[in-house]
């Protein structure tokens, strides 16, 4: 399948730009077909804008016809297809095809319908994250998976990419959260998965597409779950001395059985740069803080409040502080939520890994990760969902000071097959895309990556959409896998075989 694909992808460029301009005009506005340069460059790179490429011609459909339109003269000429929504991704889900076609969904924003009886809303794919709860607000309901950058990122992202956020510890990820799809096959086939229901009979299609990053079909609908309003929260701030006694309370909360709305941790780096930012009222001299929502009824509330209070202290927090009013609660999380933006104003430049362990090596981890950090030089700010333990180092370099972009991505893979090492994995909400591409083959062995080969080919035969993302090759992890016994990063027993 690989090989095939490459030589319809090789074909493809016999295929001058005007006769594909000329082809892709009949079915869309002369304005919606970018080719020039300048038109061309806001679609380079997503969020992870180390890597950069610019794509062939970028295409801008406002409805479903137009966008199985496109499908065929993409399919009639073995054209790559990368769709994208609003470019938020962090790992390079949406970086362009440098033979193929950047389309973009953006224009798909209609929320088609909220049904408060079922709780449901039924949206396209260029309907930002945000948008859902606000026009869920009037029924008393929301939209629960909220990533930092809700305000901009797409529902189309979110379920390629399984996004998750703040609240995903108690509410889920994105594949918890949607109940349906209308999706549109390389074929120019529209399967619609899933429904108004919690379960349907025969293979889990619907979960199978949530998180395949746009390489088994184009999504052109999704019907996701509302929630009611809880009836009322309560947030509290806890600052620690050290970062191990941080993460040993976030497992005391949870093994309690206490689940929070959300469990946040910074550590003091993230606290100086977000004090700096929008001043949210963090203790400065910290080394770490925890943010712990919890929601629900009053009663249920208090004795949850007391609980997770003595938990804290006993794990030696130096101060437990319980939002006043919702000002001051929303004042603590717009601190968490403006982190990435704060650590902008630190750097040049920052890479943002993303990767998930068992609760249990938090503080085992971090302590590992400030040893990688002074091993290669760079600072490593660390802010991300404790409560599920999904890490989220943020590297901080300087990409115009030689050697620095390679040391980061160096330091970000060490981190990752540290969280690989302790039982985790190498993602947690924002994909693979090609930014951990290598740590796929520590994660996976050649039986499991010949798998996923088989899935994608049986939706893609040629591997049009979305090409050499989040599945490596196997040639590329033998050479990876000998690269390393080399270097002595991992020892023989630890390489997956190729």
């Amino acid at each position: 399948m690989l090989l095939w694909s490459k030589v319809y992808i090789d074909m493809s460029k016999s295929i001058s730009l005007s006769i594909l301009t000329q082809r892709f005009h009949q079915v869309l506005p002369e304005e919606a077909v970018l080719t020039n340069k300048e038109q061309l460059y806001p679609y380079e790179s997503d969020g992870l804008t180390a890597y950069r490429q610019l794509p062939r011609l970028a295409l801008l459909p406002d409805n479903h016809d137009q966008i199985k339109a496109i499908i065929n003269i993409c399919r009639e000429f073995q054209l790559p297809i990368v769709a994208r929504g609003a470019g938020t991704s962090l790992s390079g889900g949406a970086l362009p095809h440098a033979e193929g076609v950047l389309l973009n969904l953006a224009k798909l924003n209609n929320i088609i319908e909220i049904d408060p009886n079922n709780r449901t809303a039924r949206v396209e794919p260029g309907v930002t994250n945000l948008a859902i709860s606000q026009a869920a607000k009037p029924y008393g309901l929301y939209y629960a998976p909220d990533p930092s950058s809700q305000i901009a990122c797409t529902i189309g992202g979110n379920i390629a990419e399984n996004a998750g956020g703040v609240h995903c510890l108690k509410y889920g990820l994105t594949v918890h959260n949607v109940l349906a799809l209308k999706i549109l096959t390389i074929d120019g086939e529209i399967l619609e998965l899933g429904g108004k229901y919690f379960d349907s009979p025969g293979y889990d299609l619907l979960a199978l597409m949530t998180g395949s990053e746009g390489m088994l079909g184009i999504t052109l609908e999704a019907t996701v779950k509302l929630l009611p309003h809880p009836q009322q929260k309560k947030v509290l701030l806890a600052a620690f001395d050290n970062i191990e006694k941080a993460g040993n309370a976030v497992t005391g909360i949870i093994s309690e059985g206490v689940i929070p709305a959300g469990l946040e941790m910074l550590d003091n780096l993230t606290i100086q740069a977000t004090e700096q930012y929008c001043s949210p009222g963090y203790p400065p001299n910290a080394a770490a803080i925890l943010i712990c929502e919890l929601d629900g009824f009053e009663e249920e509330l208090n004795s949850q409040i007391i609980l997770v209070k003595k938990i804290l202290k006993d794990c030696q927090a130096i101060e437990v502080r319980l939002a006043r009013d919702e000002q001051e609660a929303e004042l603590l999380w717009m601190g968490r939520k403006a982190a990435f933006p704060a650590l902008g104003n630190l750097t040049p430049d920052y890479y943002c890994i993303d990767g998930t362990i068992p609760r249990k090596y938090l503080a085992h981890v971090l302590e590992n990760i400030n040893g990688l950090s002074k091993k290669h030089g760079l600072r490593v700010a660390n802010v991300f969902h404790a409560g599920d333990g999904n890490l989220h180092p943020v590297i901080l370099y300087d990409a115009n000071a030689s050697g620095e972009l390679e040391t980061a991505e160096e330091l970000g893979g060490e981190i990752l097959e540290l969280c690989i090492k302790v039982g985790g994995t190498i993602t947690g909400e924002h994909g693979v895309g090609v930014e951990k591409l290598n740590q796929m083959c520590v994660q996976f062995n050649e039986a499991e990556i010949t798998t996923f080969h088989a899935v994608k080919a049986a939706f893609d035969e040629n591997a049009l959409l979305n090409p050499g993302k989040a599945i490596p090759t196997l040639h590329r992890c033998a050479e990876f896998g000998a690269m390393h016994v080399h270097e002595g990063k991992l020892p023989h027993a630890d390489l997956p075989r190729f």
